[in-house]
């Protein structure tokens, strides 16, 4: 999939550009607020249901900690997985500058002729995004508990899955502009899209390079788009 690697490598190319810069200090702002808010609930509401269920000082000397130490781990996992769909939505908020960015500099004729995503359809888009990316994760939970005795089992299952997801986002993210209309599909075969989901989604897994990740695969998305010719 020579194309991927292209866009991805044009992608890098364009992170210093003043333009993307600041949205990525944008989005970057809003996630981490958005991050910060659903740790502390979170956290907050995980001790509550351990209070609520009988795990406090009355049952043992002690038990206060134990349900702060539990609930904290809970939540840090929970985190883990839920910064990539915190990201991805906020991203996809922001989707339409990115792409605008990218398309101004490198496929100007495209950008004349695309149209511009009113602010409800954005958030409309992002909040269907971020409901699918939950629940779709929440059911393969089970199936990843299961896998526990693989060992690696339940990272591949995650990265397969996100990679399904993220690619159909980062699709999304650039097309919505440029459809003739609901039928019209992608100029991107399903095997370039899970192969870029894919590599966003490994690195949205890796701490500090997944602060970029979001960015990268939507203007990656861009170049992959648009060099098929289709637009």
């Amino acid at each position: 999939m020579p194309g991927v690697a292209t866009s991805l490598l044009l992608a890098l190319g364009q992170l210093a550009d003043p333009r993307v810069i600041r949205i990525l200090l944008k989005s970057l702002a809003v996630t981490v607020v958005l991050f910060v808010l659903v740790a502390v609930g979170g956290w907050y509401l995980l001790d509550w249901a351990l209070a609520a269920l009988g795990l406090d000082e009355r049952l043992f000397a002690g038990a206060d900690e134990v349900r702060g130490l539990a609930s904290l781990f809970v939540a840090l996992v929970g985190l883990w997985l839920a910064w990539r769909i915190v990201a991805m939505a906020v991203i996809q908020f922001f989707a339409d500058d990115v792409v605008q960015a990218v398309e101004q500099r490198y496929y100007p004729q495209a950008a004349a002729r695309a149209r511009d995503l009113p602010v409800r359809e954005q958030f409309s888009t992002s909040l269907k995004a971020a409901l699918r990316a939950s629940f779709v994760n929440l059911a393969a939970f089970p199936f990843a508990i299961a896998l526990l005795v693989t060992g690696i089992g339940p990272a591949l299952l995650f990265l397969v899955v996100n990679a399904v997801l993220v690619g159909r986002e980062l699709q999304d993210m650039v097309w919505l502009r440029h459809r003739r209309d609901a039928a019209d599909p992608a100029p991107v075969s399903r095997g370039e899209r899970l192969l870029l989901g894919g590599v966003i989604a490994a690195l949205l897994a890796v701490p500090f390079v997944n602060l970029l990740a979001p960015l990268l695969g939507a203007a990656a998305s861009t170049h992959l788009i648009h060099r098929k010719g289709r637009t």
